[in-house]
């Protein structure tokens, strides 16, 4: 069976991409450097737009925290649950490009055990399959599969025959998370502690990153059968309890964390890297569309006033997050007075999102630390998947949703997370401050997913039930001069069985040569 890899370089803080051919099972698989290799091709997907650029983010843009910033109708048809399983958007891209890493772990799994390599090489190998894989099924599942009436994603292991790969979806995809935790498990065995990488190997799978990422499988599967909280609490104290230069802990300013220097700081835990060169677009897929003309960021996701509102008073967080008409940043060098000077605003809220431009502000920064070209968006700062401050809050929402509100140990963890953004340490730690919690703290990062959350809570079909709003401004040139508030997004009818999952794309069904891969229902 043939293999497909592309190196991807990793070099401290940076991503390199270097596509190296096919290679056949025959020829490859022999030395530690094919391994090497394969391991390299792991990364290759975090280059690709429809995966690591707008993607699943269109699935993000349900959420209560997002508007479409450029009205397409495509993109209308799945914020408004009226996607077809033909929907063109970008999302469609990660079914197929998951499933290939997916298929690059099972190689590694099938061919490494066998080969005479040394054993810290082959043990290292096998912990980044076993992560990859589970990265990847974690990736989709959550979005395709349910516990009824449409079960989990189809399994593909390193045993799974050739002739036998159209295999039918499991009854739940409990399965799936199972198979995550299990993976992830497997994984932390074999892979070493964050402070045992070298800085050339920063971005690679390590075993606090495998415990966060099985906490936050439990937390997805908690949604169908709430014994799995145990889980959660568990694999959050094997993160919560490291010591050392491991020890995990929140970066004490909020408003610096989303830095390229901080890329690797006390809170990180897994991102998908970049450089000026290549990587994740993420970070351009916001902001003004086309940048005044100084930089083409693209306009895509906006934040809505209900999310602007859901953040507390004196709370840092919220400036941190969304750019308000009034307020200054700095863009390729230039002092943007946002709705004065220039007084443009693309936006269809008003607002824009400011968390994640550290890369775009230097004047001298297009080449240095962001890519050149308006269409790719790559930079140095890390796109974010998962980090210690969502650690905190899944074991709070754990303890809360099993001991009750009020759990003296959830009020801990709930004030860590209330000081660092300048709150009174007056956690009352019930459900709904969680959830308000988890919207402020996480809002518009790449995962976790606010509208996984509220479909999870069972609380998407009264949320997307109310319109969205945004403002309209007027200036006078020197400052704003008025602010008036608008609906932007009507109320939208979610079905709580049909729209708990996506339509898998028909381009994948059609792929099911044995037609095992059933639609979801309704699409």
């Amino acid at each position: 069976m043939a293999c497909t890899f592309a190196c991807v370089i990793l070099n401290g803080c940076s991503l390199e991409y270097e596509p190296y051919g096919v290679q056949g099972s025959v020829n490859f698989w022999k030395t530690e450097a094919d391994v090497n290799k394969a391991l390299d091709a792991f990364h290759a997907f975090t280059y690709e737009e429809g995966i690591t650029g707008r993607g699943f983010m269109w699935f993000e843009n349900c959420s209560d925290n997002l508007v479409t910033g450029r009205p397409q109708a495509e993109a209308a048809q799945i914020k408004n649950f009226q996607m077809s399983a033909s929907n063109g958007r970008d999302a469609k891209d990660n079914w197929p490009a998951m499933y290939q890493l997916i298929a690059k772990a099972n190689d590694v799994l099938r061919n490494v055990p066998s080969m005479d390599i040394s054993a810290e090489v082959k043990k290292v190998a096998l912990g980044q399959a076993h992560f990859y894989r589970a990265f990847a099924y974690l990736w989709l599942a959550p979005y395709y599969g349910d516990n009824g009436p449409n079960g989990g994603i189809p399994i593909v292991t390193e045993n799974t025959p050739t002739d036998e790969l159209d295999q039918p979806r499991p009854a739940s995809v409990l399965a799936n998370y199972d198979m995550i935790i299990e993976d992830m498990d497997k994984a932390a065995a074999s892979l070493p502690l964050f402070s045992q990488l070298s800085e050339d190997d920063y971005g690679r799978p390590h075993r606090a990153a495998a415990w966060a990422f099985a906490a936050r499988a439990a937390l997805y599967a908690a949604q169908w059968d709430a014994t799995y909280y145990q889980k959660v609490i568990a694999y959050c104290d094997k993160v919560i309890n490291l010591t050392g230069a491991d020890k995990r802990d929140l970066y004490p300013d909020y408003t610096k964390l989303f830095r390229p220097e901080n890329n690797f700081c006390e809170e990180y835990l897994f991102s998908l890297l970049g450089n000026a060169t290549e990587g994740p677009k993420f970070h351009g897929m916001s902001f003004q569309n086309g940048g005044w003309g100084y930089f083409n960021t693209w306009g895509y996701f906006q934040p809505t006033l209900e999310l602007y509102k859901a953040f507390e008073a004196g709370d840092t967080r919220r400036d941190a997050t969304i750019l308000y008409p009034g307020q200054h940043i700095t863009y390729i060098g230039h002092d943007i007075h946002f709705g004065v000077s220039p007084a443009a605003i693309s936006s269809t809220s008003g607002m824009t999102f400011r968390k994640f431009m550290a890369p775009f502000e230097d004047a001298d920064c297009i080449g240095k630390t962001l890519n050149p070209s308006g269409n790719n968006a790559s930079n140095t700062l890390g796109t974010c998947l998962i980090r210690f401050a969502d650690v905190l809050l899944m074991k709070a929402e754990a303890l809360i949703w099993t001991q009750g509100e009020g759990n003296g140990e959830a009020k801990a963890l709930l004030n860590k997370i209330r000081h660092r953004a300048g709150l009174p340490q007056n956690s009352s730690a019930t459900k709904a401050e969680l959830k308000n919690q988890r919207r402020c703290e996480l809002a518009f990062e790449f995962q976790p997913s606010r509208h996984l959350d509220l479909v999870r809570w069972g609380d998407a079909q009264t949320v997307y039930a109310k319109p969205l709003h945004g403002i309209v401004t007027t200036t006078d040139g020197t400052t704003i001069t008025s602010v008036t508030e608008k609906e932007i997004w009507p109320q939208r009818t979610f079905d709580p069985v049909k729209n708990q999952v996506f339509a898998i794309p028909a381009s994948e069904i059609n792929k099911s040569v044995l037609h095992n891969l059933k639609q979801n229902m309704g699409y």
